[in-house]
């Protein structure tokens, strides 16, 4: 019994070393299979995380890419604006001064009595030069006297009208009244007395420097076609920028441009 014991003694206790080692050796294999496993979960955990900051950055750069890309409708955008603002304004201006054109020339004389006339030489200078024109209205012939500038056909060669001052006043055989006038800028007296008809001459009461010269040009053919059909063209014009140049986010329906703003995002 005793030889029994000690043989199985040691025989037991190299059963129980050779079982505690492969335990030992088990357990160490679980310990490295969680390890693997936890580092593993780390590296899911990582990978997420990198992806997510690319899903944070790509997002960045679309927004960069899309200010780029706006920046040049914005730039036209505003060209469009200012062509249009210009386009009106001249399309303005020429329409008011057409109008206070027509106005002062075919309904004042007829509303208010006066009549206008283009200065074509020098001979008034420097009070009434080349280009001006000449206000004057009708006065009765007995109020005239002498240093008024009147406006009057001459009695001699074409009888073309002349705006020359009063420098003598006499009295006709039948009672008329003759007046002899003189540029302020010729030499001498005009060589001939007229006499006056009626029973009003028209006497200067304004001067408006360059408007004649304005009005000669604007009678040339080539300005009349200009006027005629460019006003029209530059309203035209002035029209299409305006539509051009409206915002249309602001036309939209408010649900259209909500869309269109989620789907920018």
């Amino acid at each position: 019994m005793s030889t029994i014991e000690t043989l199985n003694g040691p025989a037991l206790h190299g059963r129980r070393s050779a079982t505690n080692t492969s335990a030992f050796k088990a357990t160490a294999r679980k310990g490295t299979t969680t390890a693997v496993s936890i580092t593993a979960a780390e590296t899911a955990v990582v990978e997420p995380t990198a992806a997510a900051e690319a899903a944070v950055v790509e997002p960045t750069a679309v927004v960069e890419t899309a200010v780029e890309t706006r920046e040049a409708p914005a730039t036209k955008s505003a060209f469009r604006r200012v062509a249009g603002a210009v386009a009106k304004v001249v399309a303005v201006g020429l329409l008011v001064i057409g109008a206070l054109v027509f106005l002062f020339l075919a309904i004042g004389p007829r509303v208010l009595g006066y009549q206008t006339s283009t200065m074509l030489t020098g001979s008034m200078s420097p009070l009434i030069n080349p280009g001006d024109v000449v206000v004057t209205v009708p006065t009765l012939i007995q109020d005239i006297k002498v240093g008024d500038i009147i406006t009057y056909h001459i009695p001699v060669e074409d009888q073309r009208v002349e705006t020359h001052r009063i420098v003598e006043i006499t009295t006709t055989a039948d009672g008329g009244v003759a007046v002899q006038t003189k540029g302020d800028a010729n030499n001498g007296i005009d060589p001939w007395i007229a006499t006056l008809q009626g029973k009003t001459v028209d006497k200067q009461v304004a001067t408006i420097p360059y408007v004649g010269n304005a009005i000669r040009v604007l009678r040339e053919p080539m300005v009349l076609n200009i006027l005629m059909y460019g006003a029209p063209a530059i309203l035209v014009i002035g029209m299409l920028a305006s539509i051009w140049t409206k915002d249309p986010s602001k036309t939209w329906p408010e649900g259209a441009a909500q869309t269109q703003a989620v789907s920018g995002e």
